[in-house]
């Protein structure tokens, strides 16, 4: 493992300068953080899911003395509100999300730095507003593909976690596993609260334990907590499910052509189970002009030292 500790790494815990909750619709009302130098580098932190919300620790990427920091939760997720509702709540409300807030904040451009879900985001609202877009920190690729879907939540990785993939497969009838996220969207949008929670600890347990290359109980726990379980299940499952209402399969790596001239870092952990790093590679033969960064020792979570290092180190190339 590398020989750097996280804590080294991140920059000191900070509150947010401001918090608010910014009303995007009739029924949604996304949480809002600002931090950092109020006239300092915009840059935008995505998070991942689709339903996981913010992490103190997310605030600690970035320069608080150069960068204005500004990270929210997404419809759904965190501190936003209605919780984990899945009624206006797509790809494209959440990239609607993101220009709405741009100008609310009367910013012109912003680097935008995503993981996971958050990478998909990223590009998905890069490509709809390049304009809006100053650089791209991109970590864990997910481009929402039917096969990675496949891989993570039907067959593939329940090679390398047979132990936890039992216990994912716990809420399900055998006569159901033929079309698991159709199981668990029938479950997890069930009148029953019991059904429905049982089904997103399951569902989220199975993620919180392959995040990480080595086992981590904390992040285990975070995700089979009531609150980031029950919006991180049923919103993953609803995007899934619907395919993140793509027009085709592919089409973050199709429409890579609008943002070829935005400065971009691809950051990847070898070892990656949930998002595996064949994806980071599509991405970048698609992309040459971008910046490919494999970490040999990590996995796919963005708290690994290995994955940290590239990130800090990205954000500090793009500083202008």
């Amino acid at each position: 493992m590398a020989a750097f500790s996280i804590e080294s790494l991140l920059f000191p815990a900070v509150e947010p300068t401001r918090s608010f909750h910014f009303r995007v619709s009739d029924l949604h009302e996304i949480y809002v953080e600002e931090l950092g130098n109020p006239k300092g580098q915009p840059v935008l932190f995505l998070h991942g899911g689709p339903g996981a919300g913010l992490s103190p620790d997310h605030r600690r990427l970035f320069d608080p003395q150069h960068f204005r920091i500004v990270l929210f939760d997404q419809r759904g997720a965190g501190q936003s509100r209605p919780h984990a509702e899945l009624r206006e709540n797509t790809t494209w409300d959440l990239v609607s999300d993101i220009e709405k807030l741009r100008k609310h904040l009367g910013i012109e451009k912003w680097m935008v730095f995503g993981g996971s879900w958050g990478s998909t985001l990223a590009l998905a609202y890069a490509e709809t507003h390049p304009t809006s877009v100053s650089h791209l920190v991109l970590r864990g690729i997910f481009l929402c593909r039917e096969s990675e879907i496949e891989w993570f939540y039907q067959k593939g990785a329940h090679w390398i976690f047979p132990e936890v993939w039992d216990q994912y497969l716990e809420p399900i009838p055998v006569e159901e596993r033929g079309d698991l996220v159709k199981a668990f969207y029938k479950r997890l949008t069930s009148d029953d609260e019991s059904v429905r929670l049982a089904a997103a600890k399951a569902w989220s347990g199975w993620e919180g334990a392959t995040v990480h290359l080595l086992p981590d109980e904390s992040t285990y726990m975070k995700f089979t907590g009531d609150h980031m379980a029950v919006s991180l299940a049923r919103i993953e499952c609803h995007y899934f499910i619907n395919r993140c209402w793509w027009r085709t399969d592919n089409q973050l790596i199709e429409d890579v052509s609008k943002i070829r001239h935005i400065p971009a870092v691809i950051i990847h952990g070898r070892y990656d189970v949930v998002c595996p790093v064949k994806n980071a590679f599509d991405l970048h033969a698609a992309w040459p002009e971008s910046d490919l960064r494999i970490v040999p020792d990590a996995g796919h979570a963005f708290n690994e030292p290995g994955i940290i290092k590239e990130l800090l180190d990205a954000v500090e190339r793009f500083k202008v």
